[in-house]
């Protein structure tokens, strides 16, 4: 193994445990935020029992504007929020805070669009047997769409894996921070080109899983 490898191999677990807190941070904030604001984008959807189309269209601007952020111009903007809520503007938790921003209205869309797959027959079907609007989104919506959501936190942690990366150009830490700072700054290509590796088999491990996960779930 390469000198230059060996010697970052301490800091190596530090940097990938670094990546797994900020990336765990950021996908907690989108199920349990970005999740039940894609189901209510859905329900106040067109043709959806909760139909509100000012409410909606607002929703989905705001989402919209959100996403539009390109993630490196929202981690600098950011920095005064984030130095509030953490005490500081660099480190994984602090890096955690516009990558869990940017992961809310991602996820958000990403149900909206999944549960736009369950069958609407199936929801009037709900309805007709007096299923109360929470009966609905527990057992139907969610249950009729596990697959599809499972596979839409797969897309999303893939994305965020590289986003986490991107924090470490400003201190974030994590891998990115590691490439950044021995392949980039002091030209050692051969730690660049290692913890790129390290990204791809990230990739693929989490890419497997989910299938595997959704495949499992699937009883259609």
């Amino acid at each position: 193994m390469p000198e230059n490898i060996v010697n970052i191999l301490p800091e190596l677990w530090t940097a990938i445990g670094q990546t797994f807190l900020m990336l765990g941070i950021g996908l907690a904030s989108a199920i349990f935020i970005g999740g039940p604001l894609g189901i209510l984008l859905f329900l106040l959807g067109p043709k959806q029992s909760l139909a509100n189309r000012p409410l909606f269209l607002a929703m989905g601007w705001l989402v919209n504007t959100l996403r539009s952020f390109p993630f490196i111009i929202l981690l600098v903007a950011l920095v005064p929020f984030t130095r509030v809520l953490t005490g500081s503007s660099i480190g994984p938790v602090a890096a955690a805070v516009p990558l869990s921003v940017a992961a809310i209205p991602y996820f958000a869309r990403l149900v909206e669009q999944t549960l736009r797959e369950v069958p609407h027959g199936v929801i009037e079907a709900a309805h007709a047997i007096g299923a109360s609007e929470w009966q609905i989104v527990l057992r139907v919506l969610l249950v009729e769409a596990r697959s599809g959501l499972v596979l839409a936190l797969t897309v999303l942690t893939i994305s965020f894996l590289s986003y986490s990366a991107v924090a470490g150009v400003v201190g974030g830490g994590g891998i990115g921070d590691l490439a950044i700072r021995y392949g980039y700054y002091r030209f050692q290509t051969d730690v660049m080109i290692f913890t790129v590796a390290i990204l791809i088999v990230l990739v693929q491990l989490i890419q497997f899983a989910g299938n595997g996960i959704a495949r499992h779930i699937d009883k259609r």
